[in-house]
């Protein structure tokens, strides 16, 4: 089969969450014998970001992780018919141009024979709805959510029975405990700032309990404006700025356990979306504590991580992490697990695969 991705980028991450997931899940695809082609738009914003803050060699630890990877650029303007010649399966992801997400379904409308599918991994349809009903996705066989809540949404706007719940999950290629474990130490923290999505969060369940529980605290990320590195400061935190997801196992090797702390959306109003993040750290075999958030789906089980309910209970579960290395080697244990069993881009790739067979037993059936 081949499948044509539309992403945003593939080479760049830079405050691009996505691309963790669609890298390992594409490269799962090509092992299974699939002709994969990623394309990318020309000086798309996460990329145009990477090269002002980290220069081209910023691109070098995707390169070496995913030689396999050849994502293909396309300018403005550029025939969407001459993208996906050939394809029997197109899949177009949410963080891209109106106007050509249009135009691909309306080349799905004149009759192509590739299945075609929308990839949502935001909170937009919750949080900037007329943005996303402003998608012209009449000519779409379905949508691709990333988690159950998301997809109760499209089936409010009458996808019922067209929107499968495609959630995240780890490339356990690349993500997995360190070969010979080293000297840990202290707590890590990977993700960009936002827009004000949970900034008091931050502060309550990560900044103070790491101060509080006496444990030094480094954080990687993007878009931290100089207040946001004002406060870091004067929590006594370790700012390191931008990494490539690709050194994320490095990094995690060296701390002794990571905290979860949900943007307020997927606390709230889409309950049940860990994004990627969750499943990177556990999948790297770091403890992990989550800030107050229901996995209304249950993707994971009691033992794989600590749950507090408020600021004074993750300190605890700081220091009791920090104390006990039976604790720690246990939810290591626990979480990488779950992650091996069902969380996987290998499992990801399977779903997806039969969703498309649905979707073209469906049409040999019509």
């Amino acid at each position: 089969m081949r499948i044509v991705y539309f992403t945003h980028s593939l080479r760049s991450c830079w405050n691009h969450g996505n691309a963790h997931f669609l890298r390992g899940v594409l490269r799962e695809l090509q092992a299974r014998g699939h002709q994969v082609v990623a394309l990318e738009p020309e000086g798309n914003w996460s990329l145009t970001n990477l090269l002002a803050d980290a220069g081209e060699s910023g691109l070098d630890a995707f390169r070496t992780a995913y030689p396999d990877l050849s994502p293909v650029t396309y300018a403005a303007g550029t025939d969407p018919a001459e993208l996906v010649d050939g394809a029997d399966l197109v899949i177009m992801h949410e963080w891209n141009d109106s106007a050509l997400v249009a135009a691909v379904g309306h080349l799905r409308r004149q009759g192509a024979r590739f299945q075609l599918l929308f990839h949502d991994t935001h909170h937009r349809a919750v949080s900037a709805p007329d943005e996303m009903r402003a998608f012209d996705l009449s000519g779409y066989d379905g949508v691709l959510a990333f988690g159950e809540t998301l997809s109760d949404v499209y089936r409010g706007w009458g996808w019922a029975g067209r929107v499968w719940t495609w959630h995240e999950a780890a490339d356990t290629r690349l993500f997995h405990p360190p070969a010979v474990e080293q000297h840990r130490e202290g707590l890590v923290w990977i993700g960009n700032w936002g827009d004000g999505e949970r900034t008091a969060e931050l502060e309550a369940y990560l900044f103070a309990p790491a101060r509080d529980a006496g444990l030094p605290l480094d954080i990687y990320g993007v878009r931290y404006p100089d207040d946001a590195k004002a406060t870091l400061a004067r929590y006594g935190i370790r700012y390191h700025g931008w990494a490539p997801n690709a050194r994320a196992p490095e990094i995690c090797a060296r701390a002794l356990a990571t905290v979860h702390v949900p943007r307020r959306y997927y606390s709230t109003i889409l309950p049940g979306i860990p994004t990627i993040r969750v499943f990177e750290a556990l999948a790297c075999g770091i403890p992990l504590v989550s800030a107050p958030w229901q996995d209304i789906e249950g993707l994971f089980r009691a033992q794989d991580y600590l749950r507090v309910a408020d600021s004074t209970a993750m300190t605890a579960a700081l220091r009791d992490l920090a104390s006990d290395a039976d604790l720690r080697a246990s939810l290591a244990a626990a979480g990488l697990e779950t992650i091996r069993a069902r969380h996987t881009c290998g499992h990801r790739a399977d779903e997806l695969l039969a969703i498309v067979a649905g979707l073209t037993e469906h049409r040999t059936a019509a």
